[in-house]
């Protein structure tokens, strides 16, 4: 729970740092489920949503979000199959340790590469703060 708040207010903070609009982050387990959920001030409801569909995604496929191309005829069955949490647009990053993957997190509320950048700089600050000791 304290590394996925950690995750959660790292990525928020880096949307601060590069004047991203309001986001809303989502940090998964590896079963999908759940686990921290921010919203800033200001930023649409749907966007807390989205943020958990892309975290999702990344487990599905086992990579980032925005990494996915697939035709939009089999993203619709994809979509069907899961309820509609399959969002194959960037924002939804793998959380890993060394190989083991641990779950994943999402963003949604800026341009979905702000969004990416937002998950994929505070997982990447999360793994240099583990490794660091800190």
């Amino acid at each position: 729970m304290a590394d996925a708040d950690w995750l959660a207010h790292a990525a928020l903070e880096v949307r601060a740092e590069r004047g991203f609009p309001p986001l809303a982050v989502a940090v998964v387990d590896v079963t999908g489920e759940p686990i921290v959920l921010r919203r800033d001030d200001g930023g649409m409801p749907m966007t807390s949503r989205i943020a958990v569909a892309k975290a999702r995604t990344a487990l599905l496929a086992l990579k980032s979000s925005g990494q996915i191309d697939l035709p939009g005829g089999i993203v619709d069955g994809i979509q069907h199959l899961y309820g509609g949490d399959f969002v194959p647009w960037a924002g939804g990053v793998l959380v890993t340790d060394g190989e083991v993957i641990l779950g994943a997190a999402g963003a949604s509320g800026g341009h979905a590469l702000e969004d990416e950048a937002a998950v994929q700089t505070a997982v990447e600050r999360w793994q240099e703060n583990r490794s660091s000791g800190g």
